[in-house]
């Protein structure tokens, strides 16, 4: 993943799918300071792989070590 705070590269992320930012208010759906701890909390130096899946209206996001991407569900 980039250098980027992780809610930018959510944010990004969703509207390159398309997904208008005045559509939705993210602190309504997920609690990205705690998905952030979570993520700092699995580094590189684990064996871990980690997932973590949550929807925003008809997208499914999809937040890994390295990455972070959208998928369109309807």
């Amino acid at each position: 993943m980039s250098d980027r705070p992780l809610l930018l590269e959510i944010i990004t992320a969703l509207e390159e799918q398309g997904f208008d930012r005045d559509e939705y208010q993210h602190q309504q759906v997920i609690d990205v300071e705690a998905l952030e701890r979570l993520v700092d909390s699995t580094g590189p130096q684990t064996d871990t792989d980690l997932e973590i899946r949550f929807s925003i209206g008809e997208f499914r996001v999809v937040v890994t070590l390295s990455d972070v991407a959208v998928i369109k569900v309807s």
